[in-house]
């Protein structure tokens, strides 16, 4: 089994690279890394995601060395290359989307949490979803704040999908708690009331929405004056059940972002514009929380 004592980390990506061309799994040994000066084990974890694999559980080979084993993960188990009989069960029950609980993604949780905390989302009176799938975002509210500010609060989720609302209406058996089947390009058709707090991760980016007029016309038409958003948006592939790191652009074989950070961009120039104080935080998915300037 190869083992790495001193070699730098270009060599040894270019050996894990040049392995993967012809196994599924490869194992290999490296320093301990709870011995001083080794590299540490986030390190590996790194590497095994810029390659496309799982890291499994490290095995200590004695006091000095310790086992690294990496699966490549199967490219073709996601919800991004799925292909399903109708547009709007893309994200349905029976979807690889459907499995993934974003809010068990450290990096994802702590980025919503502030953001949710950064709106004072228990002061809102009312909150509209755009993209609510099964009712992720709506749970780590009611973790978050007490169940007297959970109830006190309006909240509509809106989504295409009507499998994926009916299991987010049973996760909510709550009069407080509405869901719509709906394209959001066609938002105006429910008539809702104008919302003190909207929220939507990785909607936005959607081929079907033209991104740009459609933000214009949710602050216009469906925020109060003293409303706040939060924007998701995805820097990131959910592969295999693994979240990785990097939006995917078309025609790229590797990471790009241009697309991304020109959406980002576009919202947090527009927003301040309008007066908003707007800050971008997240890793994964990249947070944009804009609050009125003065409220």
């Amino acid at each position: 089994m190869q083992k790495f004592t001193n070699q730098n980390l270009l060599y040894i990506t270019n050996w894990v690279e040049n392995k993967l061309k012809t196994s599924t799994q490869i194992s290999f040994l490296v320093p301990n890394p709870d011995r001083e000066n080794n590299k540490s084990l986030k390190i590996w974890l790194d590497l095994a995601e810029l390659h496309f694999c799982k890291m499994l559980m490290p095995k200590v080979v004695d006091d000095k060395f310790i086992q690294i084993t990496y699966q490549k993960l199967n490219q073709e188990n996601s919800f991004h290359s799925a292909k399903v009989e109708a547009r709007e069960e893309k994200y349905g029950t029976e979807s690889i989307f459907f499995n993934i609980n974003k809010n068990e993604e450290p990096t994802f949780l702590h980025a919503y949490k502030k953001a949710l905390e950064a709106v004072k989302v228990q002061e809102r009176k009312y909150v509209l979803n755009l993209g609510i799938n099964k009712g992720d975002e709506f749970e780590l509210i009611e973790q978050l704040i007490s169940k007297e500010h959970f109830d006190k609060i309006e909240f509509s989720g809106i989504d295409h999908s009507q499998s994926a609302l009916t299991y987010a209406k049973e996760r909510f058996p709550k009069d407080n708690v509405k869901f719509y089947r709906e394209d959001i390009n066609a938002l105006k058709n429910l008539a809702l009331p104008k919302a003190d707090l909207i929220i939507s991760i990785g909607t936005l980016q959607s081929p079907s929405i033209n991104y740009k007029p459609f933000l214009m016309s949710l602050l216009q038409e469906h925020l109060t004056d003293d409303g706040a958003f939060i924007l998701g948006f995805p820097n990131s592939r959910w592969i295999d059940g693994e979240l990785i790191y990097g939006a995917k652009a078309p025609n790229y074989p590797y990471s790009e972002m241009s697309l991304l950070f020109n959406d980002v961009i576009f919202a947090k120039k527009y927003l301040q514009q309008k007066k908003f104080r707007v800050t971008l935080t997240g890793r994964e998915y990249i947070f944009l929380t804009a609050t009125k300037i003065g409220v």
